[in-house]
């Protein structure tokens, strides 16, 4: 599950509230084991989700450097080759 989540610090164009929440999401399925809860848990579940993507977005708003932004399409295809290396068809 946690493959999913990517690095959003210093990308052009920046990261966006949508990228960030479904990190968030990601963690959380990750650290609670659910994928989707049961009704019983789905308001814990999703008021986490909403206070990590809160943090989150105030870690990378906050976050400094000297490196030139990457671009997410280079780093995309670099992703892909990677893959495509570890996972021939």
């Amino acid at each position: 599950m946690c493959r999913n989540i990517k690095t959003l610090f210093n990308f052009q164009p920046p990261v966006t509230e949508e990228e960030i929440r479904s990190a968030s999401l990601q963690f959380v399925r990750k650290v609670s084991g659910f994928n989707k809860p049961s009704k019983a848990n789905e308001a814990a579940f999703l008021a986490a989700v909403d206070e990590i993507a809160a943090i989150s977005g105030n870690l990378l708003s906050s976050l400094e450097t000297n490196a030139p932004p990457r671009n997410r399409t280079e780093e995309a295809a670099k992703v892909r080759a990677r893959a495509a290396q570890r996972f021939p068809k």
